[in-house]
């Protein structure tokens, strides 16, 4: 398995890897991240290895601005990295002046490189694609693997370029491509009109050479199959929690925040930023006197938290917002579940309509009712299934109306969760991780 992260928080890749590995397979996941040396350990039976992308950066080539800045060879000139790091250690509206000073270049480098390379366009466009094939394509070639399994989009390329080989080579390797977001709805995480038409034209190049496609949700596995005219449906392998657990305990999310059974208690669990729509909650709870919410995050100090922190802290809720750290996956769903409500409040954005995220699955398994925006998928899902309630994308207003819904009868959306019409049997990773091991065995299966 491939991924283009440090393994450690992506739930989704750890579960693929150790239930794999449960099922008999013998699994090395490979990840790629910025650490000063490769990192092992295993996940169960399966071995993880996370290969150091710092040697390629500190080889000095210009690779896409991996700083952020999206001002890669600014004015054409090498000679400008002292003046991109200034500018970037500065920020402010200096670096927003350089970015829009650079972008009229950007959009003519996309133009006349996909003019001549077509897909191939991200070579010039984004050149930092090939740091993952510098690293992880080597040590791939040297495991000699029956599958590969491709984690999202970056390593996409990696392992067709890897199962081009070993079939010159005279073996038959087979590639699952595990697509776990809908690329041309990505936000891109800099200011750089290069980044997505090179992304695009990186995936399209690729795609064909998927033996099978799995993802995250039926809206996005007809997506998948309308962009690029897959052969076959991908295989839906929801982003569900573990049902059984291994752990013998977990802590207790309400104790954490030093709170009595009594006291309204909301949680928000997972990663932050501005289109998480964080902010929307904060806005509400002094329309909510009494309820306290937990933001369960990988970095209580992060800057965005402190932002969010502050912002309570001006609406005069700070006292009622509580940062806690995140446990390991294994015990998250024990973990929520003496909260009252599980908060989703997304703001409206393509990969937002189309997904069912994995804290709505951990929510679910956590027997907690669900408050979540208006974003397609998971309001119809919601008002489906009776669990929760639906507000309006970034109306504080209506968030804290729905609040107040779930909280005046907390048994009736939670008894969604119970009787023969339960979803949670079938929202679980164990049945989640069967239709991947029946995938697996199809395709190495020889063909009599």
């Amino acid at each position: 398995m491939l991924v283009d992260n440090a393994v450690e928080g992506d739930s989704r890749v750890q579960k693929t890897a150790r239930s794999a590995a449960d099922a008999g397979w013998h699994v090395t996941l490979i990840g790629c991240a910025h650490v000063d040396a490769e990192r092992r350990w295993r996940l169960g039976d399966a071995e993880v290895r996370v290969l150091p992308l710092a040697a390629v950066a500190a080889s000095g080539r210009d690779a896409g601005s991996r700083d952020g800045s999206g001002l890669r060879g600014v004015s054409g000139l090498r000679g400008v990295s002292g003046l991109r790091a200034r500018l970037v250690a500065r920020g402010g509206l200096p670096l927003r002046a350089a970015r829009l000073a650079r972008r009229p270049v950007e959009h003519a480098e996309v133009r006349f490189w996909r003019a001549r390379l077509r897909d191939g366009a991200w070579r010039r466009l984004e050149p930092g694609l090939w740091d993952y094939e510098r690293v992880a394509g080597p040590v791939v070639d040297d495991l000699r693997p029956d599958l590969i399994h491709a984690h999202d989009f970056r390593m996409l390329g990696v392992a067709a370029r890897a199962v081009d080989r070993a079939r010159a080579a005279g073996r038959d390797v087979k590639l699952v491509w595990d697509a776990h977001e809908w690329l041309p709805g990505a936000r891109p995480r800099r200011d750089n009109a290069r980044w997505l038409p090179a992304h695009l034209g990186y995936v399209r190049e690729y795609v064909g050479h998927a033996d099978a496609v799995v993802t995250v949700s039926d809206t996005l596995a007809d997506l998948l199959v309308r962009d690029h005219a897959l052969p076959e449906r991908p295989t839906v392998i929801l982003n569900a929690p573990i049902a059984a657990t291994t752990e013998t305990s977990a802590p207790d999310l309400r104790k954490r925040c030093g709170l009595p059974p009594d006291t309204p208690l909301l949680v928000y669990s997972g990663a932050m930023a501005v289109q998480r729509g964080v902010d929307t909650v904060v806005e509400a709870l002094p329309l909510l006197p009494g309820v306290h919410l937990a933001l369960v995050v990988a970095d209580p100090a992060a800057a965005y938290v402190r932002q969010v922190v502050a912002r309570a802290a001006r609406h005069g809720v700070g006292d009622r917002v509580h940062v806690l750290p995140y446990v390991p996956h294994r015990q998250l769903v024990a973990f929520l579940a003496t909260a009252d409500i599980g908060l989703i409040p997304l703001h409206h954005w393509p990969n937002h309509e189309i997904a069912l995220i994995t804290k709505f699955f951990e929510y679910a398994h956590a027997r907690l009712p669900i408050v979540v925006s208006d974003v397609r998928t998971m309001a119809e899902t919601v008002r489906a299934t009776g669990q929760g309630e639906v507000f309006r994308a970034r109306d504080a207003a209506d968030l804290a109306r729905a609040v107040r819904a779930v909280l005046a009868d907390p048994a009736r959306y939670r008894a969604a969760y119970e009787g023969e019409d339960s979803p949670l049997p079938g929202w679980t990773w164990e049945a989640q991780a069967e239709r991947l091991d029946v995938l697996y065995r199809r395709l190495l299966t020889p063909i009599r």
